[in-house]
Order: structure tokens, then C-alpha cells, then sequence
């Protein structure tokens, strides 16, 4: 069983994992798929992304729901079912659950909470070091092993890309709109803030390295 593990973020947040060892039609004989999906699933063109994309719909299934139950708003945000009808009646999201996902070479992920959620999963590489200065405050890299820089890049990188998941708002600006505050590696937690539209927002965010990847989710505080 390809179900790799499941992370609890806190008692009403957890992350569940796949590890795609399937070949891609083992996994599309094994899900349901939505009308939608079938088709966004025929414009794809690589493989993992194939997989990857069926690997989440595994997980949903592993943890009792379906395809059928996932759909996407007009900002291609994704949703469970449950949550359609409070959009619809602006109700209290108390009592409903909401979703987050991401997927990188051969891990997918999703994570169910009830509070607005932003996850984010990358495998820890050389070039998200090289890159870091488009993106972050590198002065937080500083005495540093080669290696911990190579994942403190990965995790701040993780956490800009789940700040802006989470809000899904078009404009925001990784290095000049999200900053987190200082944190050491084995913290495994921080927090961050969003200064965008003449508004502070703050975050809680919480990593965990999974093989060689870096799994970052965000919540509001």
C-alpha cells in the first residue's frame, strides 16, 4: 500500500501522504474520477504531473472521500464538497472541512483542517539555494552548513508558496509581501506575515521533513 504516512498538524489538521511507486495505469484503474478531472487528466502531458494528479485523488479516497467531492473555485482554489453550500450561504466554517494539496516528483499530499489551510511539498535541491535571493531575506541563512542552507531555503520557500496558497490572491509578491520571522530548523515552526494591501495578516507555520522533502502547511492565527 502505497499510503505513506499521515502528519497531525493539530487536532483538527492533519496531513496524509502518497508515495506514487504505481505505474500510471494501475492508479487510473484504482480512482474515480470526476467528469472534470477525466478531462483536465487528458491535457496533461508529463507523466508525473499524471501521476501526481491521481496519486491525490488515492489519498482522498484512503481518508473517505472522493473526486466527487473536490471541486475548484473561479480562482482554481481547491474545495471539499462540504464547503460548497457555505460559500453559497456564508455560513460559520466551524463545522466544515477545508483542503489543501501539493504534489513533487513521486510524493502527493493533501491536508484537511477545519481553518483556512496553505500547504506546500518540495524536495530539497541545490537550485532553491541558488535562487534564494529572489525570494528571501538570505541574511536568515547565515552560519549555515551547506546542507542546512540547502533546506532552510526549501522550508521559507515552502512557506511563502503556502501563505500564498492559502490566500490566493492575485498580486502578492514572494520576496516583497511575505516575510517570516527568524527560526531555527529544528524548531519545525515559526510564524509569518503578510503586508499587502495597506493590511498585516499573520501566520503559523509548521515543516517536517519527509525523505528528502520539505512539507510546509500555514494556518492563519
Amino acid at each position: 500500500m502505497p499510503f505513506f504516512q499521515e502528519i497531525k498538524i493539530n487536532e483538527q489538521t492533519t496531513a496524509y501522504f502518497w508515495k506514487i511507486s504505481e505505474d500510471i495505469h494501475w492508479l487510473f484503474e484504482n480512482v474515480q474520477l470526476n467528469e472534470k478531472s477525466s478531462s483536465r487528466l487528458e491535457t496533461m502531458s508529463s507523466i508525473e504531473h499524471k501521476k501526481g494528479f491521481l496519486a491525490v485523488r488515492m489519498l482522498l479516497q484512503h481518508i473517505g472521500f472522493t473526486d466527487f467531492d473536490l471541486f475548484y473555485d473561479e480562482f482554481g482554489k481547491p474545495h471539499l464538497e462540504g464547503e460548497r453550500q457555505k460559500m453559497k450561504t456564508e455560513r460559520s466554517e466551524s463545522n466544515n472541512n477545508h483542503i489543501s494539496i501539493s504534489h513533487s516528483h513521486e510524493f502527493s499530499c493533501i491536508c484537511i483542517s477545519d481553518q483556512c489551510i496553505g500547504i506546500d511539498l518540495e524536495k530539497r535541491k541545490e537550485k532553491t539555494l541558488k535562487i534564494a535571493p529572489r525570494f528571501m531575506d538570505v541574511s536568515h541563512l547565515e552560519h549555515l552548513s551547506e546542507s542546512d542552507k540547502i533546506a532552510k531555503s526549501t522550508v521559507i520557500w515552502g512557506i511563502k508558496e503556502s501563505v500564498f496558497k492559502l490566500k490566493n490572491e492575485k498580486g502578492i509578491s514572494f520576496p516583497n509581501h511575505i516575510s517570516e520571522l527568524p527560526f531555527q530548523l529544528e524548531d519545525k515552526k515559526g510564524k509569518a506575515q503578510l503586508n499587502f494591501n495597506n493590511a498585516i495578516e499573520d501566520f503559523q507555520f509548521q515543516f517536517e521533513f519527509v525523505d528528502d522533502y520539505v512539507f510546509v502547511c500555514v494556518l492563519s492565527c
